[in-house]
């Protein structure tokens, strides 16, 4: 823990003078920040049976940006951070949970200001490569019924109280929680959680309050669009060979734009999933009628909040048909947009890609990869 905190403290004391290498411009809104991490990976499943360490630590670094007007949403969403982090976790038990290096890009949302405290929020999700997983070849690790990959997604949410000590160093303390998982691509896949709390510092070379463009927002119609999207998704079947195999998807639904930053969309979905039937093949379950007991139906609804060509999404769905492989009568998704076509007018105003997790409360059923339209 205090060799941790030193690095925190020597990487943060070298940056200004990295920075006289570079330009005002260059700079302008750019900063750094670090924290160290500490709590308990979570027991969050009768399935998880590895001893829980007594400690978990992590040191995160995180390469800030302060927007201040150059795109129109950053002045509607308050004029937020964003980042790319790297997050080093070490779980405590290296012979199980080994330990996970994550990238990820971020967003932190001001929820309060006065004076010089605020209080924010920071979600970001990315890639994590663990040093352990469940294997029975060597190096063994068969108590590791968590994590199946050493190829995971990695999500971080962080809660701060930060205080300005001058215009160029701020100091904070929080809440965190992060999450590994492969999206059950491969099992096992019960995903590794741990919640804490950290503290650490921020510098601003060029100052952390940078002159803001303020300037007149166009006001955008609070819009109905009626939107299709079509995705695909990898599970791992529970027959010979246990192959990784596709859930197809699709989705019709409405949306509303609102407060010109913001969509609130609500519909139905389709999912079939070849690894259940592959399952009901392979068991002699259901002869016969193995498609009728392979496929998902849901009513969603959900929003979607815009930054630029960017949208997160968060969905929830209550099941009115279920695959033989019945889970919990509601699901979630989280997930994002990027919009290759985003315009007020003609046929077809929104083109984009999509990547979604699904998930029931924090077990995850796939990762969802698609394209969708609206008209």
């Amino acid at each position: 823990m205090r060799k941790g905190l030193l690095y925190c403290a020597l990487l943060l004391l070298c940056l200004p003078a990295v920075a006289q290498t570079g330009g005002n411009d260059a700079l302008t809104g750019f900063g750094m920040e670090s924290n160290m991490l500490a709590g308990r990976v979570i027991k969050h499943s009768p399935k998880f049976t590895a001893p829980i360490p007594s400690l978990s630590e992590a040191l995160d670094m995180n390469f800030i940006w302060q927007t201040y007007g150059k795109k129109p949403w950053h002045q509607r969403r308050n004029f937020p951070l964003i980042g790319v982090g790297v997050t080093y976790t070490n779980y405590g038990n290296n012979a199980v949970f080994g330990q996970c290096v994550g990238i990820y890009p971020n967003l932190q949302i001001p929820l309060l200001r006065c004076g010089n405290w605020e209080w924010t929020f920071r979600l970001g999700d990315g890639v994590g490569y663990v040093t352990r997983k469940y294997q029975t070849t060597a190096p063994i690790d068969t108590i590791n019924t968590a994590i199946g990959t050493h190829i995971n997604d990695f999500a971080i949410f962080m809660m701060d109280v930060r205080y300005h000590i001058n215009e160029h160093w701020l100091v904070q303390g929080g809440a965190n929680f992060t999450h590994i998982s492969n999206a059950d691509f491969h099992e096992p896949n019960l995903g590794v959680n741990m919640a804490g709390a950290h503290i650490g510092l921020q510098y601003y070379p060029t100052g952390c309050h940078p002159k803001r463009l303020i300037k007149e927002v166009p006001k955008l119609s609070n819009r109905w669009l009626a939107e299709a999207r079509l995705g695909i998704a990898w599970n791992e079947a529970r027959a010979k060979g246990n192959p990784e195999l596709p859930t197809y998807l699709a989705a019709v639904y409405v949306s509303r734009r609102w407060l010109s930053k913001n969509k609130f969309f609500g519909g139905t979905d389709y999912s079939f999933s070849e690894s259940t039937h592959a399952f009901l093949r392979n068991y002699g379950v259901e002869l016969g009628h193995q498609d009728a007991h392979s496929w998902d139906g849901a009513f969603f609804a959900g929003n979607e909040f815009l930054l630029g060509r960017l949208g997160l999404v968060a969905q929830v769905g209550v099941y009115y048909q279920q695959t033989y492989l019945r889970q919990d009568p509601a699901y979630e998704k989280l997930g994002g947009n990027f919009y290759i076509i985003k315009q007020e007018h003609g046929v077809v105003k929104e083109l984009f890609v999509s990547a979604m997790l699904k998930t029931h409360l924090i077990i995850a059923e796939f990762a969802e990869f698609g394209v969708g339209a609206g008209f």
